[in-house]
């Protein structure tokens, strides 16, 4: 598995995940607040089983010098 999160990606998931698990376990949202598991886990994997669907990929590549 290539990583295919960036930096930024990587982060946003971290903290929308974590935001979405706090909810849920307040309740102050519904069950599909839990679905922040998934966020939490792309981000911190670094890898998106849709991103490699559609070929997307939000790391940054170095250019040879």
């Amino acid at each position: 598995m290539k990583s295919n999160v960036g930096g930024i990606d990587r982060i946003a998931r971290i903290v929308v995940g974590l935001v979405l698990i706090g909810l849920a376990a307040t309740g102050t949202v519904g069950l599909w607040g839990w679905l922040g598991l998934v966020f939490l886990a792309t981000g911190a994997i670094g890898w998106c089983p849709p991103y490699a669907i559609f070929g997307w990929n939000t790391c940054s590549t170095k250019k040879p010098g």
